[in-house]
């Protein structure tokens, strides 16, 4: 068992980063974006989990719109191109699982 903590910097309102895991083929990352922020378009090369804690974000993912808030989990695969806004600050896991 491994507990991991998560980082909670959303006071500031700047966009933060920070790796909170690493174990074989998997990455966790938790970001927090302050409304408004943006990701440029970008793609990965594994499959992503998106877990909002807090908040809602609008991806664009290869054209297509979409809102993930703490109701709904997204799943991206490999090389998908997306982007994304955070609509209202944000809290939120990234989870990158490479094949």
């Amino acid at each position: 068992m491994e507990l991991f903590e998560m980082p909670y910097q959303l006071d500031n309102k700047k966009k933060h980063v920070q790796k909170v895991a690493k174990f074989e083929k998997t990455n966790i990352v938790n970001m927090q974006l302050a409304e408004g922020e943006e990701i440029p378009e970008h793609d990965a090369d594994a499959d992503v989990l998106i877990i909002v804690k807090r908040g809602k974000l609008e991806f664009t993912v290869e054209g297509e719109n979409a809102e993930v808030s703490p109701e709904t989990m997204m799943r991206m695969t490999p090389k998908e191109r997306h982007s994304l806004r955070a609509l209202e600050d944000s809290d939120f896991l990234v989870i990158q699982i490479k094949q």
